[in-house]
Order: structure tokens, then C-alpha cells, then sequence
């Protein structure tokens, strides 16, 4: 038996949620970008998703939290509150209960975050270009220069 894809206005949902997970966003919000009633939308998000839409929020939120912690050096509390959410005791929470360890200890488990750090293109190409004295210069006329000099 073939499993039916979720309907278009449950991914736009879904969708709302994956793009805007850090704003405050209600299930009403999400009931009114489905264009269907609160109840009527958790009850069809919930048998096509397997969680609520409140859980799925909360998910989503967290994914993202264990990122920021595996990638940067911000402060549990500034990752609280860029993920959307108000408490730093609940989300601590929230993560060990998800992750089985505080945020803290979830970070120092993981490699320092240094090593992931991505150096702008631009900034390569400046640093990596030999230096200009060793280029071969060429003349006007395409001929080679000894010297380095311009004629």
C-alpha cells in the first residue's frame, strides 16, 4: 500500500515553519497559512507528520540549536533566543531531553567549533596569489622581460 503525499497546504505549513522557525509562530499562524481551522489542521498535521505542529516547532527549533552549538561559539543563551525561544532553563531542558545531555556538555562533546571555521573565497585569493615581482611580465608586444621591468 502506497503512502499518499501530504497535501500542498500541510507543506506550506511545514514549509512556514522550516523558513521562519525563530519567529513566534503559533499554530494559529500555521493553521492560517494552511487556510484551515486550528483544530481541523493539527489533527491533519499530526496523522500526516507523526507529531503536532507545536512539537514539530519545537523539533525544528532544537535541530537548529545543536547546529549552532556544533558550529559556532556563541553562548547558549544567545543560541536560545536566535532559535526563538525565551527561556535559556527551558531550553536546557528541552535539549537534554531530546539530546541526553545539557547544551553545554553537548558542545564539549563535539570538536571546537574553530576548526569549522570558513575562510571567505576572496580572502584565499588574496593570500594564496604569488606574489607579483614573480609573475612573467610581457611586454606590449607579447615578448618576455628578463628583468621584470616595463619598457
Amino acid at each position: 500500500m502506497s503512502q499518499v503525499p501530504p497535501a500542498r497546504y500541510l507543506l506550506r505549513a511545514k514549509d512556514l515553519v522550516d523558513a521562519r522557525y525563530a519567529d513566534p509562530i503559533t499554530v494559529d499562524d500555521l493553521a492560517a497559512a494552511a487556510g484551515l481551522s486550528r483544530a481541523h489542521f493539527s489533527r491533519m498535521f499530526t496523522r500526516t507528520f507523526g507529531e503536532s505542529p507545536r512539537a514539530y516547532l519545537q523539533t525544528r527549533r532544537l535541530e537548529r540549536a545543536a547546529s549552532l552549538l556544533r558550529h559556532t561559539d556563541r553562548s547558549v543563551a544567545d543560541i536560545c533566543v536566535m532559535v526563538g525561544l525565551q527561556s535559556v532553563g527551558s531550553f536546557t531542558t528541552s535539549f537534554s531531553r531530546v539530546y541526553g545531555m545539557p547544551p553545554a556538555a553537548y558542545r564539549a562533546s563535539m570538536p571546537p567549533a574553530a576548526i569549522y571555521a570558513r575562510v571567505p573565497s576572496c580572502i584565499l585569493a588574496r593570500d594564496t596569489r604569488p606574489p607579483a615581482d614573480s609573475r612573467v611580465r610581457k611586454t606590449a608586444h607579447g615578448e618576455k622581460t628578463s628583468d621584470g621591468s616595463r619598457p
